[in-house]
C-alpha cells in the first residue's frame, strides 16, 4: 500500500508493486539501481525465486504485463536501453521444471530519457589576476555521475583538465579561457553531452583610454581614422588589442593603432583592451566608451568680398567646410570656362601659394580689374581627405576687357518683364556662352532662359529680379551688368548699363511700358530727392565718382526699382598714355632742333660771309624748295643784332603753303658769354586737343656752349 502511494505521488520513478500471490517469495531487482535511465546506457534485471536451487527453475520477463522475454534458464538478464521506448513496468516470473504453477515477482517502473546535457555554473566570470573562481557541474534528477572538466581559448583546441579522483562536480580555476564539462557514469562508461561554454575573463589593473588621433569631431565620410589604445604599463609583454562597437568586438591588431576609413554606417559608440597576445582571456577591462559621429562628405562654401569690383581691387576670398572642425588646409583656385562642357562647368586652375594648402581660411587676389570666378576645397589628414568643391563664386567688373565684352541692346539697366533684350558678346573668341547669376544663387547660362545665335543671347522674357549677365569665353570673362526685371503695369528707371567715364553726360529717365515720361518725374538718389520739377529727364553735364549711387524715379505714385550708376575714373593707364604721347612730340621736335643746328654750324664753316642760307627739303613724292624769310634776306647780308650779339638765322618753311606757317631756327652767339642760343617757333605743329594758335605760340629754346665761338 505504502509504495504503491508513493509511486502514484511520482516521488519514484522506479518502483516496485506488490502483487497477488507470494510476492514475498520472488524479487525482481536491477543494476545499477537507479531511479533514471538514459539512451545507450544498459541495466541487467536480476530475478530471484527465493528456493531452491538455481538450476531448479526457468525464468521469464513481462513488461505492462505482456511477455517480454520467454522462459530461459537465466535469473539475469542484461538489457541495452537502445531509446526511450524501454521505458515501462517490469516484472519476472519463475516456475519450477517439474511443476507449471509460476511464482511472478514484484514490478520495477523503468523510466528512459534521451542523453542528457549537463549544466556548467560560474561563480562569477571575471576575476582579477591571481584570483579563482568556482565550477560547478551537475546532471539534474539523476546520481552515480562524476564530471570531467575541458578548456579552450579562441586559438587553441579543447584540452581535458587533469583533476583530482573525486566526484570532481565542482572545481576552482585562475586561468582564463573557456570552460565545459561533462557527466560519466556506468561500466561501461556512459558520457552526456558536453556542457553549455562558460568564458572566465582575467583582467589586469589597468584600464585602457581610448582616442581619435588627432581628434577631430565630426569626422566624415571617406576619412581615414586613426584610434588609438593607450595602456600604461607591461610595455615589454607582447599584447593583442581589440576594439569594439555596440559591445561586440569588429577587430584586433597586434598594434595600439587602428587605422580604418570612415562611413556613415560605423558611427557609433567604440571601447578597447588589450590582452595577452598567447592568453586571449587575460586582458585588461573595457575601456570607457568614445563616441565617434561620421557625416557625409562635406560641402566648402566660398564667399568673395566684394562681388563688383573697382579697377584694380583686392579681393578676399573666404572658405568655410560644412559642420566646422579642426585640421583643416584650403585649397584656392582660378575657374577658367569650359566651354565644350555643356553643363557649364569650370576648370580649376590653382592660385599661386596655394598647392600646398593654406592655414588661413582666406585668401586675398590683389589686383584684380576684370570679372573673374573662384572656388575653394579643403583637405586634411595623411593620406589627404579633400571636401566637395565649393560653388562657383563670381567678382564681377563693369568695365570693358579688351579679350571679351558685353553689350545690351535696349542699353539701359531696366527692363519691362516681357521686353526681348539682345546679350552680345565681342572679343577674342569664336565661340561664347552668356551666363546669369540671380538673387536666389542660381547659376544658369542661356539656353535655360533664351536663345544663343552666335555670339548673342536673344532674352524674350527678362526675369522679375534682379540678375548679374556676363559673357564666357574659352579664356577670359566679360564685363559684367546688373539686368532688372519690372512688371508691364509698372515703371521703370532709365539709366546707362554700363559704368559712365567720369566727365562725360548722362541723362537719367522714366519710362512707362508704352513711353517716355517726359514731365512730373520725381528723382532720387540713395532714397534722398535730388530732383523734383516738372522736367521729365535728370542731366548730369559732367559726371563724377562723387554722383555714384543708387537711382530711382518717381511718377504719379509708381516708383521704379533702384539702379547703382557707376562712374569709371580716368584711369592711370590712359593718364600714362597721355603722358607718353606729349613726351614722344617734345622728344620729336628736340630732335629736329638737334639737327637744325648742325645744319646750321655746317653751312656756317662752309661761308663764313653768307648770314642766310636756303635749305632743301626732300618727301618722298616731290622735292621742295625753302625760301629764306624776303623781310631779312632781300638783300643777301647780314644785319648786326642788337646789343653786339652776332646772329645767324634760318628759316625752314614746310612743304604746305603759307597760311600753315613755318618753323624759324635763330642762332644767337653772346659774346660776353661764348653762349649760342636757338630759337624755335613752332608755326604749324600742334599737340592732340591744343588750338594751332596756341602751338604756334609756343617756342623751345636751345643752349649751346662750344669750347670756342661760332667766328672763330
Amino acid at each position: 500500500m505504502g509504495h504503491t502511494l508513493l509511486c502514484e505521488l511520482g516521488l519514484f520513478l522506479l518502483c516496485t508493486f506488490p502483487f497477488n500471490g507470494h510476492a514475498e517469495d520472488a524479487v525482481l531487482t536491477s543494476d545499477p539501481d537507479w531511479s533514471t535511465f538514459f539512451t545507450y546506457e544498459s541495466v541487467t534485471f536480476i530475478c530471484d525465486m527465493k528456493e531452491g536451487e538455481v538450476t531448479d527453475w526457468e525464468y521469464k520477463i513481462k513488461k505492462d504485463d505482456k511477455e517480454f522475454i520467454p522462459y530461459n534458464s537465466h535469473k539475469t538478464y542484461p538489457l541495452p536501453i537502445s531509446s526511450t521506448y524501454d521505458s515501462g513496468n517490469y516484472q519476472c516470473c519463475g516456475r519450477k521444471r517439474s511443476s507449471h504453477d509460476p511464482k511472478c515477482s514484484n514490478v520495477l517502473s523503468l523510466t528512459v530519457s534521451g542523453r542528457p546535457k549537463p549544466t556548467l555554473t560560474p561563480g562569477t566570470t571575471t576575476i582579477s589576476v591571481g584570483d579563482t573562481v568556482r565550477l560547478t557541474c551537475s546532471v539534474e534528477r539523476s546520481d552515480g555521475w562524476k564530471y570531467e572538466w575541458f578548456r579552450r581559448t579562441s586559438d587553441t583546441s579543447e584540452v581535458h583538465l587533469s583533476t583530482n579522483d573525486g566526484q570532481n562536480k565542482v572545481i576552482s580555476v585562475s586561468q582564463g579561457g573557456i570552460y565545459r564539462c561533462r557527466g560519466v557514469r556506468g561500466n561501461p562508461n556512459f558520457n552526456t553531452y558536453r556542457s553549455n561554454e562558460v568564458t572566465i575573463h582575467i583582467t589586469f589593473p589597468n584600464k585602457p583610454v581610448l582616442r581619435q588621433q588627432p581628434y577631430w569631431s565630426p569626422t566624415f565620410s571617406g576619412e581615414m581614422i586613426t584610434l588609438t589604445c593607450e595602456v600604461s604599463g607591461g610595455e615589454s609583454t607582447e599584447w593583442v588589442y581589440e576594439w569594439r562597437r555596440a559591445r561586440s568586438v569588429v577587430h584586433h591588431e597586434n598594434k595600439k593603432y587602428w587605422k580604418f576609413r570612415a562611413s556613415e554606417s560605423i558611427s557609433g559608440d567604440y571601447d578597447c583592451r588589450r590582452r595577452l597576445r598567447d592568453d586571449s582571456y587575460s586582458s585588461t577591462e573595457w575601456s570607457d566608451s568614445f563616441s565617434l559621429m561620421i557625416l557625409e562628405s562635406p560641402l566648402s562654401v566660398l564667399t568673395v568680398s566684394p562681388s563688383w569690383l573697382s579697377p584694380g581691387a583686392s579681393v578676399t576670398l573666404s572658405c568655410v567646410v560644412q559642420h566646422p572642425s579642426a585640421g583643416w588646409r584650403f585649397y584656392w583656385y582660378k575657374a577658367l570656362p569650359d566651354i565644350s562642357d555643356k553643363f557649364g562647368s569650370y576648370i580649376k586652375e590653382l592660385l599661386p601659394g596655394s598647392i600646398d594648402g593654406t592655414a588661413q581660411d582666406s585668401y586675398i587676389v590683389h589686383g584684380q580689374r576684370d570679372t573673374a570666378g573662384y572656388l575653394c576645397r579643403a583637405g586634411r589628414g595623411d593620406p589627404e581627405y579633400h571636401t566637395v568643391y565649393s560653388n562657383p563664386k563670381f567678382v564681377w567688373s563693369g568695365d570693358f576687357n579688351p579679350s571679351a565684352s558685353l553689350t545690351v541692346n535696349p542699353d539701359r539697366g531696366q527692363h519691362f518683364t516681357s521686353d526681348s533684350v539682345s546679350l552680345t558678346c565681342e572679343g577674342n573668341s569664336a565661340e561664347w556662352r552668356v551666363r546669369r547669376f540671380n538673387d536666389t544663387s542660381s547659376l544658369s547660362y542661356c539656353s535655360f532662359w533664351g536663345t544663343m545665335k552666335g555670339s548673342t543671347c536673344n532674352v524674350h522674357e527678362i526675369l522679375f529680379s534682379t540678375a548679374v549677365y556676363w559673357c564666357e569665353s574659352g579664356s577670359a570673362f566679360s564685363n559684367a551688368v546688373n539686368i532688372t526685371g519690372q512688371r508691364d503695369d509698372d515703371i521703370i528707371l532709365v539709366s546707362p548699363v554700363h559704368p559712365a567715364t567720369e566727365g562725360s553726360s548722362v541723362i537719367l529717365g522714366c519710362k512707362l511700358r508704352t513711353e517716355n515720361v517726359l514731365s512730373n518725374v520725381i528723382f532720387y538718389k540713395n532714397d534722398t530727392i535730388i530732383q523734383n520739377d516738372p522736367r521729365g529727364q535728370m542731366i548730369i553735364s559732367a559726371v563724377s565718382t562723387t554722383d555714384e549711387g543708387f537711382y530711382k524715379c518717381q511718377y504719379s505714385g509708381k516708383e521704379s526699382p533702384q539702379s547703382w550708376m557707376a562712374v569709371k575714373s580716368v584711369s592711370r593707364a590712359e593718364s600714362s598714355s597721355s603722358l607718353f604721347h606729349v613726351l614722344l612730340i617734345v622728344g620729336l621736335l628736340c630732335g629736329i632742333s638737334l639737327i637744325i643746328l648742325l645744319l646750321l654750324f655746317c653751312r656756317y664753316k662752309q661761308s663764313k660771309d653768307s648770314c642766310f642760307v636756303r635749305s632743301q627739303s626732300t618727301s618722298q613724292s616731290s622735292a621742295t624748295d625753302h625760301m629764306t624769310n624776303q623781310d631779312e634776306a632781300q638783300y643777301n647780308k647780314c644785319a648786326p643784332p642788337p646789343h653786339g650779339d652776332t646772329s645767324l638765322y634760318e628759316s625752314i618753311k614746310s612743304p604746305e603753303d603759307a597760311e600753315n606757317g613755318a618753323v624759324y631756327s635763330v642762332l644767337r652767339k653772346n659774346e660776353s658769354n661764348d653762349v649760342t642760343y636757338s630759337l624755335l617757333e613752332l608755326k604749324s605743329i600742334t599737340e592732340k586737343g591744343k588750338s594751332a594758335h596756341a602751338a604756334a605760340d609756343e617756342t623751345v629754346y636751345s643752349e649751346v656752349k662750344p669750347g670756342k665761338s661760332l667766328d672763330q
